[in-house]
């Protein structure tokens, strides 16, 4: 397994993690004795970094990471994010940056989890309402009392990042990051290098739409939260599929999977960037795994340019998009 070092000085890790949110949660029921195959097929394989979120479940995405990655903590990093709110039922009740919450939630998650430390800690979603460095100097706070050994942001704008930054070292930053969401590039991909700050892209698979599975609206479960995403309804869904149709073209030349070059494309962008798709599935755990192994010339990512460029995708990435990069 190739490895990669998020931030300046940050924890080295497998250059894939495994986002495990779709084992608990949002993609349809979860299966969680296929989650737990999934979780130790990628122990097996030499993924030694894994995604998670107190809101994944809710809260039962973190028990099931401390239950099967328990027995394998020391030789792991596990991330976990807070600030998003629901409660037992689900119920989403807004952003929660303030400092007495992050000692709140990072207790939770301490407990859920069943470690005495957790490695990266991400503040899930910017509070408008809360000033960052209130909400990053109550988690610099949690670095000095030994319950946390990294900091993370995610979704936040550059000067968000550099704000925070100034008030404690800042080791990644996760956002949304693929062919069809190229945004990153133009001022939070600059930003993270310019401050030596690690780069973390979840959905790097484009919720799984950059995988050519999908034919239709119709081919994710009833209760699959994508149904509810603009880029999958009514005719952004057939000009993603367009854009998907190319990409399966090309990876058919390179006798690769769709996937695996979108996966690809993603690690040819920087040693500094760290992708976490998603999977439930060990066997398509294995596909992506096998984009470590996918080489591309200039050619072909110039190809790949021409194919998906910036603004290429149809439709926006959330349904009430306010909420991001803030």
């Amino acid at each position: 397994m190739n490895q990669r070092t998020l931030g300046d000085d940050g924890p080295t890790v497998s250059a894939l993690g495994l986002g495990c949110m779709g084992m608990s949660d949002f993609y349809g029921t979860p299966e969680e004795n296929r989650a737990i195959k999934t979780l130790q097929r990628a122990i097996d394989r030499g993924i030694t970094f894994f995604d998670t979120a107190d809101m994944y479940g809710p809260f039962t995405n973190e028990t099931l990471l401390g239950r099967v990655l328990g027995p394998h903590r020391h030789e792991l990093t596990i991330a976990t994010k807070f600030g998003i709110v629901r409660d037992e039922q689900g119920a989403m009740h807004g952003i929660n940056g303030r400092p007495r919450y992050v000692k709140t939630a990072c207790e939770e998650s301490l407990r859920r989890l069943d470690v005495d430390t957790i490695d990266l800690y991400y503040l899930h979603r910017v509070d408008p309402e809360v000033p960052i460095e209130h909400t990053v100097g109550a988690m610099g706070r949690l670095v000095e009392e030994g319950k946390v050994r990294y900091l993370g942001l995610s979704e936040a704008a550059p000067e968000t990042l550099r704000r925070a930054n100034e008030e404690h070292s800042i080791t990644a930053l996760q956002t949304e990051y693929s062919l069809w969401s190229r945004d990153p590039e133009d001022a939070i991909l600059p930003a993270c290098r310019d401050l030596d700050i690690g780069f973390v892209p979840y959905s790097p698979l484009g919720r799984g739409f950059l995988t050519g599975r999908f034919q239709s609206p119709e081919d994710l479960p009833e209760d699959d939260w994508r149904r509810h995403n603009p880029r999958f309804q009514g005719e952004n869904f057939q000009k993603n599929l367009d854009l998907v149709d190319e990409v399966k073209r090309l990876a058919a030349d390179k006798d690769v999977t769709p996937a695996q070059l979108a996966l690809a494309w993603v690690l040819h962008q920087g040693d500094d960037i760290v992708p976490i798709p998603g999977t439930t599935n060990p066997d398509h755990l294995d596909e992506n795994l096998g984009a470590l192994r996918v080489s591309l010339t200039n050619e072909e990512l110039d190809r790949i340019d021409e194919i998906a460029p910036r603004g290429a995708a149809a439709g926006d990435r959330y349904p009430d998009m306010s909420s991001v990069n803030r």
